[in-house]
């Protein structure tokens, strides 16, 4: 029978011969069957075409189920070539997102704060310092002032940022927070080429080695006395420097300190100078430098006035103290500078003196400071120097990797003489020691001792009674700086 001969998991091919008996059976239905023809007959034929349909239907559901099978094959296929567009598409911008980082625009490295480096030269970095002290005095006899014995401040906190601009400019901006106000410290742009470095706006004017080293690299708590005393400090001009080899040379011209300009006192002129000379002598660094500042006070300014604190910064008495002098017309400054560093070794000597012209008959006045100091690292570590001026210690054993950090011991003489002639300001002779302790870059403690003569002291601090004593100064310092 038909239904016996279709092999219904077969091939195309069964299949159309199938097709072709249930058409034909299909024809033979429909024809009238004549009447003179058997019943038998008549009934297998029906059978026949029943047992067709019946194949025809399981067919159906055959072809049916292959078709539902064959989509979701086909969906399968379309899901998994959509999921691999997709890992591509992924794979491509993970790529392209790759090659971007490696072509980046900018960099980012720590230098005790992040530094960002651009593309074509630019930079950004913040930057900043806390310094912490405490200090005690000692009072001498018959003296009774509230600003002797225990004392503490935050002696700098400053925070600011630097940077470089494409085609050899740069900038840095920073102010200091410490004593509850805000005073402008740094504030200028420069520009450096092959040596060359010009620079406009608030910075220092080439005072001295000890002044010109940043505080954060001082070997005591405070610097030398004259660099307060002789009213050192940053002003707004315009500067150049020239280095070649181990000589730098450097100039400039300068008004007033930017906090003084909503002032009156904000007219003076200052012309400012100073020689390097730098070589190194087998592994030691030799300095040796000269400076000279010419300043016009203006008509605005008529008096100037020179003092100075015992060795910490924490109390505001002054042992020493020429007074206000009147008719100050001009003030010339010139000193001599000499260090070097020899391993764990370092030394260094300044001398600085002031001449300070008057007018309408008041005598002229000319005094004297300088300091010589010897330090020694207990620790094997050296004393940083670059570009004229001392600079920090990079330690070789800091604490957290091993080690102990840098320590460092240094011992000092200090002399300010603010005699002369008419004018009694008083002496001041510091002998004076100081232990550092830098367990890792950017982190210092320092201890300071000081035991300070004093004599010609101004007769209204010393009660009418002593004008010639000693006093013992012990100060510390917790710093941090970026």
């Amino acid at each position: 029978m038909v239904f016996r001969e279709l092999d219904l998991d077969n091939n195309g091919e069964s299949i159309m011969r199938f097709t072709a008996k249930l058409l034909a059976a299909t024809a033979l239905a429909g024809v009238s069957i004549p009447a003179h023809a058997q019943d038998a007959d008549v009934d297998a034929l029906k059978a026949e075409i029943a047992e067709l349909k019946a194949a025809l239907e399981i067919l159906s559901s055959k072809v049916e189920a292959q078709s539902q099978q064959n989509t979701q094959t086909q969906n399968d296929v379309a899901a998994v070539k959509t999921t691999a567009i997709q890992a591509k598409t992924a794979a491509d911008t993970a790529q392209a997102t790759a090659e971007k980082t490696a072509e980046a625009p900018f960099d980012i490295s720590w230098k005790g704060a992040p530094e960002i480096k651009g593309d074509g030269g630019w930079s950004f970095k913040p930057r900043g310092r806390i310094l912490w002290d405490v200090g005690t005095v000692d009072a001498p006899n018959g003296v009774n002032d509230p600003g002797l014995g225990f004392s503490n401040e935050f002696r700098r906190v400053r925070l600011g940022v630097q940077g470089k601009i494409p085609g050899g400019f740069g900038y840095k901006l920073e102010g200091d927070a410490a004593g509850g106000g805000f005073e402008l410290t740094d504030a200028y742009l420069d520009y450096k080429k092959d040596g060359l470095t010009i620079t406009v706006g608030q910075h220092n004017n080439f005072q001295s080695l000890e002044e010109l080293s940043s505080s954060n690299d001082t070997s005591f708590i405070e610097r030398s006395a004259f660099t307060d005393a002789f009213n050192f400090t940053r002003r707004i001009g315009l500067s150049a420097q020239v280095s070649s080899g181990d000589l730098i040379v450097q100039g400039g011209f300068f008004t007033d300190n930017g906090g003084d300009l909503d002032d009156d006192e904000n007219n003076s002129i200052s012309l400012d100078g100073r020689v390097v000379y730098a070589p190194k002598l087998g592994d030691a660094q030799l300095h040796l430098g000269a400076s000279a500042h010419w300043r016009d006070f203006g008509e605005a300014i008529t008096t100037a006035r020179f003092r100075q604190r015992p060795l910490v910064h924490t109390t505001d008495t002054r042992f020493i103290d020429t007074g206000n002098l009147a008719n100050a017309e001009e003030q010339f400054t010139y000193g001599l500078e000499a260090a070097v560093i020899s391993g764990r070794f370092h030394a260094a000597a300044e001398a600085h003196w002031l001449d300070l012209t008057r007018s309408g008959g008041f005598e002229d006045a000319n005094f004297f400071g300088g300091s010589v100091e010897a330090g020694i690292f207990l620790t094997n570590d050296t004393r940083g120097y670059r570009g004229g001026v001392f600079k920090g210690v990079k330690v070789a054993n800091p604490v957290g990797k091993g080690g102990l950090g840098a320590f460092q011991f240094n011992v000092r003489y200090d002399r300010l003489d603010l005699n002369d002639g008419p004018v009694i300001g008083g002496t001041q002779d510091g002998y004076m020691a100081s232990l550092i302790w830098t367990p890792v870059n950017n982190v210092r403690f320092l201890v300071n001792y000081g035991l300070l003569d004093y004599n010609d002291v101004i007769p209204a601090l010393a009660n009418g009674t002593e004008t010639d004593f000693s006093v013992n100064v012990v100060g510390a310092r917790a710093q941090i700086s970026f």
